[in-house]
């Protein structure tokens, strides 16, 4: 499932077009092998009589609560509100915290890139053209209600997310012709000729949801009703804006299934929400929610000394981010005129101070971005291979010739915030691009002031923006900052109704479908989807193909590297920053298994939400130590 971070970043599934690689299979006399898993590329690492992923600890006790603020977002969700309980459509501001409601045919290994094994779904079986997925469901799958997950429960879900769900889950589900239930234990799902590689893998993760519950229900309409669900948690206690709980299911169907053991620890995961981060971090402090992880280098060098923090009662580690960091930075929409020129948008890139920024604001905590595929070997370095360049020569012409050289990395600056050569080379690219200078101002070619609106939706990016909106003045350009809140900023953002606007996505360890979502012209014109820069160029477009065409890791990383290229070459964003580990605050009372997987797609990365647990003799310490 697509997710946005705190940092703005969204891990991607894996995808490409062409064979999925399966693990240890048994023969079958039709349809193919049946398998107990799923992956991208290779085998997998669970054999089927495996009995708990290697990460987990089986024999974490069960109890006690987990609270946090949102961290990652989904969908129609937002970090600092909701207002419905459905959160895989477009309209209203989806809970966060709902997939915990959900069961899926399949579920991700938290060590393994893309591998996916049996939830709802015993087994699988495909066609020899890959085309045709027959999947045998496990017959003690249940809803909360005590009745049974059917085929006919499955293929409705699919069906209606792909017509009725979110503009993301449609564009990622294009290449799904079809689900069909042949019994009430066998799902049919039919997928379209040349279809990405990560579309099975995408379809596998989507939530069931209740045929019957919908069928007195507008399933695309927002709500406050408690959906029908089948998985560990379910709604509990909720105050719209304020917080959401979500109560463990005692008596779950699938907790003993070898991809669960180990997981969903606590009884209680409550998600709360405020407007503001500074009040969020004095909440933290007053142990109104007991996780953070901390976004902000200002606060993490500054103000983690509190009490709590002195006498050991509250824990601060950086935890290693081994996943892709992904593309963080101000992007430009080029669907406006005065954004259309490339070289408009590198004196953009030239005008901001990011060595001041870095030293100044954020103390020294982060390392600049380059590409969308940054702390991760797709992303481009030196000039092309052969194997790169037999991707780029058709476009040879169509590009610009920076792409058969070393790839784009933005200035260094000498650090004093008003770096006078960048500045010089930005007023010369602006006047070149007939971007010139009349009564003091900037000039549109057209003859309108040249004025860039920043959208943003929280407080604590100001101090970003200022040093490089002032640096833009000195080149005559009438900047100003936009705070608004968050539903109108998603809103906004999802009309494209802005200027520039920070974001921050990352790509899987197998990018593939997902990439269209990004980048693709077709999505340019999509309403909600992520490519907010309105990119659309017939090279990217057949990269992206190649990507999703890719059977083998080596041509995936090739065919990255090449995207990247011209990705870079196009000046649609002003990258910003990346941190190579997540900053983690919680209070004293929990525990986590000793080694965190590598690939854990939970909030922070490191399935606090999860594979830890509730540990109560340190939380009867806590306890005591209040009382003294």
């Amino acid at each position: 499932m697509a997710q946005f971070s705190r940092r703005h970043v969204l891990g991607l599934g894996a995808g490409a077009l062409s064979v999925l690689r399966l693990g240890p299979v048994r023969a079958t006399e039709e349809n193919g092998a049946e398998m107990h898993g799923i992956s991208a590329f290779g085998d997998l690492k669970y054999p089927a009589d495996f009995k708990n992923f290697d990460y987990v600890n089986v024999s974490a006790p069960k109890g006690g609560m987990f609270s946090t603020i949102p961290s990652t977002r989904s969908y129609n969700q937002s970090y600092q509100t909701f207002n419905s309980l459905n959160a895989y459509i477009l309209k209203g501001e989806g809970a966060q915290g709902m997939d915990l409601t959900f069961s899926a045919l399949m579920v991700r290994a938290g060590d393994e890139p893309d591998a996916m094994y049996g939830l709802v779904a015993k087994s699988v079986r495909i066609s020899s053209d890959k085309l045709i997925y027959h999947f045998t469901l496990r017959p003690e799958a249940r809803f909360h209600d005590g009745s049974k997950i059917s085929a006919h429960d499955v293929a409705w879900s699919i069906n209606t997310l792909k017509a009725k769900g979110h503009p993301l889950i449609q564009v990622q589900m294009r290449d799904v012709k079809g689900a069909e239930a042949v019994d009430d234990a066998t799902v049919v799902v039919t997928f379209a000729e040349r279809r990405a590689r990560d579309v099975p893998l995408y379809v596998a993760g989507l939530p069931i949801f209740s045929k019957k519950y919908y069928e007195t229900r507008a399933f695309d309409e927002s709500m406050l009703d408690t959906p029908l669900g089948s998985g560990p948690y379910k709604v509990g206690r909720f105050e719209v804006n304020r917080f959401i709980e979500y109560e463990r299911v005692k008596d779950w169907w699938g907790a003993n299934l070898p991809a669960c053991r180990g997981y969903y620890n606590y009884d209680v995961i409550r998600y709360e929400f405020y407007r503001d981060r500074d009040v969020a971090f004095e909440g933290f402090t007053g142990k109104s929610y007991l996780f953070r992880e901390e976004f902000t280098a200002r606060i993490w060098a500054t103000r983690y000394d509190f009490p709590a923090i002195k006498d050991g009662r509250v824990k601060r580690e950086q935890v290693p981010d081994e996943r892709p960091s992904g593309a963080q930075g101000w992007f430009i929409n080029i669907r406006r005129d005065k954004f259309k020129d490339p070289r408009v948008r590198e004196a953009l890139i030239n005008a901001f101070d990011f060595e001041w920024t870095n030293k100044t604001i954020m103390y020294d905590a982060y390392a600049r971005t380059h590409s969308p595929f940054q702390n991760s070997d797709m992303m481009a370095k030196g000039p092309p291979s052969p194997d790169e360049l037999k991707l780029l020569e058709p476009f040879r012409g169509q590009v610009p010739d920076e792409v058969f050289g070393q790839p784009y990395v933005p200035p260094v600056s000498d650090g004093s915030g008003q770096d006078r050569s960048m500045l010089r080379k930005a007023q010369q690219l602006l006047n070149e691009a007939g971007f010139v200078i009349k009564d003091g101002k900037r000039m549109t070619p057209s003859g309108e002031v040249f004025r860039i609106e920043f959208l943003y939706d929280e407080p604590s990016l100001n101090p970003h923006h200022a040093p490089y909106i002032k640096n833009l003045g000195t080149l005559g350009i009438e900047a100003s900052p936009r705070l608004v809140d968050a539903v109108q900023y998603r809103a906004r953002v999802e009309d494209f109704d802005f200027d520039m606007t920070i974001t921050r996505f990352s790509m899987s360890t197998t990018p593939g479908d997902a990439m269209r979502a990004f980048f693709s012209s077709h999505a340019a014109k999509t309403k909600g989807s992520y490519n907010l820069a309105g990119i659309e160029s017939p090279a990217i477009d057949a990269l992206i193909e190649k990507i999703i065409a890719a059977e083998t890791r080596a041509e995936l990383t090739v065919a990255c590297h090449a995207f990247d290229r011209v990705f870079r070459a196009g000046r649609y964003w002003v990258p910003q920053w990346y941190n190579k580990t997540h900053r983690l605050a919680y209070w004293d009372m929990f525990d986590r298994p000793k080694s965190l997987p590598r690939y854990q797609i939970d909030a922070s990365g490191s399935g606090e939400r999860v594979i830890w647990w509730y540990d109560a003799a340190k939380a009867g310490k806590l306890e005591q130590a209040k009382q003294q």
